[in-house]
């Protein structure tokens, strides 16, 4: 179902300061960076390997990363599962009994597609269903 890791997201409040620690102690080489509107989100790629973490600034503190920090403060946010077609997944994911917090796909950074299943559903971890972009 899954092909790989696609990132792990870790929730930030002070994004600089975050992409200091990656760049600097962690010697990685920011890939990508990105306004999310409709996640609600600043996000910022590093490259490891052919995986990356992504570091998650919310735009507000009404939005579901918002809510995070509020409730949990920084640290990690979700796993991220990459697919071939995320349709076909979610399909397979809802007939299994998963709670999907997406049923539809949405877009996510780099013009992905991407879905969301619910924690409560997949071992306390949220889990985010990701269809890389043509090219990505």
């Amino acid at each position: 179902m899954f092909a790989r890791i696609d990132h792990i997201g870790v929730a930030v409040d002070d994004l600089d300061a975050a992409i200091a620690l990656h760049e600097q102690t962690y010697a990685m080489t920011l890939a990508h960076r990105e306004t999310v509107t409709e996640q609600g989100v600043e996000a910022v790629l590093f490259d490891v390997g052919e995986n990356h973490v992504e570091l998650l600034r919310p735009l507000a503190g009404d939005t579901p990363v918002g809510r995070f920090l509020a409730a949990r403060g920084p640290g990690l946010h979700h796993v991220a599962y990459q697919v071939a077609d995320i349709d076909a997944t979610l399909a397979a994911l809802k007939a299994s009994g998963m709670r999907l917090i997406d049923e539809t796909p949405r877009t996510g950074i780099r013009n992905s597609r991407v879905a969301f299943v619910h924690p409560k559903s997949s071992g306390g971890v949220l889990t985010e269903i990701v269809q890389p972009a043509e090219g990505h």
